[in-house]
């Protein structure tokens, strides 16, 4: 991983490679501090650009064997022919840092001193990702039990007269689905008109289209991210994508959201129909994502069949190397390309037939 991790960065930087510490520095002060991602630690984030660790729970040392799930296969072009390799086609460029490690329900976690950051995105992270499993863990029980173990509840809660425990949330299940689901996905009709709420990432938003739209009830929430933490975006480019996706949101039967802040991280809508849009939920209004995701990952765009796989096995080290695509922000900007040649030609008949 380690071997594929540098080939890609080297090929993400070109001539900048040898300047790799001053472009990481770059990138995190002049980009990502400057669009409110002022808590990730300088030190962090270029190890993390160096060797791709972003977070270490426990000592350095302990990080020694490679994560191969990272690594899939690829069909990439190589002297006019489509040949399968084997790579890592993750993001390289912004990090995993702003998904759960820049902001906080703790405000003590945010504290800053001489005007730096006490705790790092590592530790956010850590904090904000443990409290999920937690709640998690406890989901389905009584509020009751829900809390602090036996014997140890504050002295206030013991003191005070006993309250009748809410009702237990009913169980769920999570269903993951290919990518290629969300074009057919409202011909079931256990599917069609079912959702409430649809979360749509950066990188997926060519799906948003109105057989997607179809799956969430009259009223139902859509969620979009926006490219804000994107380091190779200029303003007038996350401009542009931020109106692309208020097209796209009403060519699938979504209006903007009546009563939303402005938000340069996410942008909201409400399914049209002969119901009020829904009211906001306080977790939406604060700029936390919920979990409920229903587009899967972007590894799965282009997974590799049989043959291709054989293939990657069996490529002999020494061979020639690949001419990579160009990739500059990772696999996230290669599911934005189509967007940005709309947002070029936004009056062309393409348009409405985004693919990747």
């Amino acid at each position: 991983m380690s071997r594929l991790w540098d080939s890609r960065l080297r090929h993400y930087l070109g001539s900048r490679y040898d300047a790799r510490r001053g472009v990481s520095d770059w990138d995190l002060h002049m980009k990502l501090h400057d669009r409110g991602a002022q808590v990730i630690h300088t030190r962090e984030f270029r190890r993390w650009r160096d060797t791709g660790v972003a977070f270490e729970l426990r000592d350095s040392s302990a990080y020694h064997v490679p994560n191969r799930t990272l690594a899939s296969g690829r069909l990439l072009s190589h002297h006019g022919e489509r040949v399968a390799v084997r790579g890592y086609w993750g993001d390289i460029a912004t990090g995993p840092f702003v998904a759960f490690g820049i902001e906080t329900d703790d405000e003590s976690l945010l504290q800053t001193s001489n005007g730096q950051p006490v705790k790092t995105a590592g530790e956010i992270t850590q904090h904000n990702v443990t409290e999920l499993l937690r709640e998690m863990a406890v989901w389905g029980r009584p509020r009751a039990a829900q809390g602090y173990p036996v014997g140890e509840q504050p002295l206030q809660d013991r003191t005070a007269e006993p309250r009748p425990s809410a009702p237990a949330p009913e169980s769920f299940t999570v269903h993951f689905l290919s990518l290629g689901s969300a074009q057919t996905l409202h011909h079931k009709s256990c599917y069609k008109g079912r959702f409430q709420l649809l979360y749509v990432a950066c990188g997926m938003v060519q799906l948003l289209s109105p057989e997607l739209g179809a799956c969430l009830a009259p009223g139902g929430n859509l969620i979009v991210e926006l490219a804000r933490y994107l380091v190779d975006l200029r303003q007038e480019q996350l401009q542009g994508f931020a109106t692309r996706v208020g097209e796209l949101a009403q060519a699938a039967g979504f209006a903007p959201q009546i009563g939303a802040r402005p938000s340069e991280t996410f942008a909201r809508f409400y399914k049209s129909g002969d119901l009020a849009p829904a009211s906001i939920d306080p977790a939406m209004e604060s700029g936390t994502p919920p979990p409920e995701v229903l587009a899967p990952s972007l590894e799965a765009m282009s997974p590799p069949c049989e043959d291709q796989i054989q293939q990657l096995e069996g490529r002999a080290p020494g061979s020639e190397p690949l001419e990579l695509p160009s990739l500059s922000q990772g696999s996230l900007l290669e599911a934005l390309a189509p967007i940005q040649e709309a947002l070029a030609t936004p009056n062309s008949e393409s348009d409405s037939q985004t693919r990747v």
